[in-house]
């Protein structure tokens, strides 16, 4: 009897890679579609426009840009966790993977159902401030905060549990100051009213027309969220150089992603694929033109720790703050 279990479960284990593979090889064998949590034009939809080309090329298929905003990115999310043929694709980031499930009621998934096939871009974190902010760098930061005891210096975000208020409220955490957080409905109010002295600080990504801003003197750069300054901005300093901020790097990052029980042939297949159109020197060109970063290759197995990495320190933080997702 245990040698017949033994062969029946041989059997089945042979015929479930065999179906496997089969599926691997004939993928794709219709049109891709790539997800984008947020309308056209966005800094996430810029991102899957410039693949688009090179990836259908190599895939023989197809690979349509679908755009489905909403929920703060979750809506695009749940769609492409819908398909169940290997044929639907997330372009997602930190913002809609790790941040809905924490802070809204719902939203269903959890980060650990979609696994990332490919890194491709990001950008760290700034914290700056008002133009007129007697502060020019972290250590007077910390000190003018220290004088100001009962008034606490307002720090903007894009809402409660996003990214740029956790990231905020581990600052607060690290060097022992309180800050009063004011939240907005998204970037371009926040950084509105942070250039029109309405507030005093805000996190946010060190990208696009942040820098222009900072070298303008219409913001100031506190620092970036990064163990050393970036060899194109010298001037601006490291927060993790701080002593009490050691290890406080922060990045927006964009990759690529699937649901979790995608076959490994197809994982490794995209894998190879994304990042051959990374190396395409005028997709560099355009990333890096932006302030964005181009992620160097990185394995399967890479890929998956560093985003359970990055599940776990936001999900810490959440949980320091008592944060509850919202109905």
């Amino acid at each position: 009897m245990n040698k017949l279990f033994l062969r029946s479960a041989a059997l089945a284990a042979g015929l479930t890679l065999a179906v496997s593979s089969a599926f691997a090889q004939a993928w794709p064998s219709k049109p891709v579609s790539l997800v984008v949590p947020w309308p056209a034009g966005g800094p996430s939809d810029f991102v899957a426009r410039q693949i688009q080309n090179d990836t259908q090329k190599a895939l023989g298929q197809t690979l349509i840009v679908e755009n489905i905003g909403g929920v703060g990115g979750a809506m695009g999310v749940q769609k492409m966790l819908t398909g169940t043929d290997g044929h639907t694709l997330l372009l997602g980031s930190p913002l809609e993977l790790i941040i809905p499930p924490l802070t809204l009621a719902s939203v269903k998934y959890k980060p650990q159902d979609l696994r990332v096939v490919a890194q491709l871009v990001k950008a760290p974190l700034v914290l700056l401030a008002r133009k007129d902010l007697p502060a020019n760098n972290i250590e007077e930061l910390l000190a003018l905060a220290a004088q100001r005891k009962g008034k606490p210096l307002s720090m903007a975000n894009t809402g409660a549990g996003s990214m740029f208020h956790l990231v905020a409220e581990k600052l607060a955490q690290a060097t022992g100051t309180e800050f009063v957080h004011v939240p907005y409905r998204g970037s371009a109010p926040a950084m509105g009213d942070l250039m029109g002295g309405q507030v005093d600080l805000m996190f946010t990504i060190f990208a696009g027309p942040v820098p222009a801003t900072i070298a303008d003197g219409k913001l100031k750069a506190i620092g970036l969220a990064t163990a050393k300054p970036l060899a194109k901005f010298p001037q601006i300093g490291a927060l993790a150089a701080h002593p009490k901020l050691s290890g406080f790097e922060f990045d927006s990052w964009a990759g690529v992603q699937v649901p979790r029980n995608t076959p490994e042939d197809v994982a490794l297949r995209l894998n190879k694929t994304l990042y051959d159109a990374m190396a395409n020197p005028q997709t560099r060109q355009a990333f890096e033109s932006t302030g964005n970063i181009v992620v160097s290759p990185m394995s399967l197995a890479d890929l998956d720790r560093m985003y359970q990495s990055e599940i776990a320190r936001y999900q810490a933080i959440a949980k320091s703050i008592n944060l509850q997702p919202q109905q």
